[in-house]
């Protein structure tokens, strides 16, 4: 599999109250489990099975992931913005890894 790289594109600037549209894109195969290799063993699933948005270590968004999502996940949602501070995103892999990203809106 290719390097997972999870990337997200926000706002840096909104006004008090704002809602603003956040977009996540992460690189995974998404492997289901249920295709064979070329000798006819099963490749074992592995997913991202979970995704988790904060906004100043407060979380306001989470999905749970099932094997029939595509590859390469992208999220699009909305936050409501009153102040300044650090949206963090985190993706959880069955592997057990743990990919992350954050990006930073000022509020004014």
């Amino acid at each position: 599999m290719a390097t997972i790289r999870p990337r997200v594109k926000a706002p840096r600037k909104a006004s008090p109250g704002e809602v603003v549209e956040i977009k996540t894109l992460i690189n995974h195969s998404m492997e289901s489990g249920q295709r064979k290799d070329k000798n006819g063993d099963p490749i074992p699933r592995q997913i991202i099975n979970k995704f988790v948005a904060a906004f100043n270590g407060r979380e306001f968004f989470t999905v749970d992931l099932a094997p029939a999502i595509s590859a390469n996940p992208y999220l699009s949602f909305y936050a409501k913005v009153e102040e300044s501070g650090e949206f963090t995103f985190t993706w959880h892999d069955d592997d057990g890894s743990v990919y992350e990203d954050s990006k930073s809106i000022e509020v004014a």
